[in-house]
């Protein structure tokens, strides 16, 4: 079983930048998917973001070119650097991981993020 511990939400102004850290712990394994979803009020969940074990980075066009998902194997914690933010960017962001081969997923218990002025 993986846990997933998300951190790093809060209130931005528009334009300003956050980062969200994703600790993960348990047995990760060394062929999974990683990534972030989000959700607004009334919304459904969407992709913002995943990584690969092998390194393949992917984004939601509605991202695209302002966040950037990485990760530090040596911590064990992966990363979401949001820049340039905008209102519609305002959500809960959830961490999740899966398992390549067994499609066995964990996900946190998610973070707010909310951007106004």
């Amino acid at each position: 079983q993986v846990q997933l511990v998300e951190s790093g939400g809060g209130l931005m102004q528009p334009g300003g930048s956050l980062r969200l850290s994703c600790a993960a712990s348990g047995s990760i394994g060394s062929m999974y998917i990683m990534g972030w979803y989000r959700q607004a009020p009334r919304n459904e969940r969407e992709l913002v973001a995943t990584i690969t074990s092998g390194g393949r980075t992917d984004y939601g066009d509605s991202v695209m070119g302002r966040f950037t998902i990485s990760r530090d194997n040596a911590k064990g914690t992966m990363y979401l650097q949001m820049n340039n933010l905008k209102p519609e960017d305002t959500a809960v962001y959830y961490c999740y991981w899966r398992k390549f081969a067994t499609s066995t997923t964990s996900w946190g218990q998610g973070i707010q993020v909310t951007v106004s002025s």
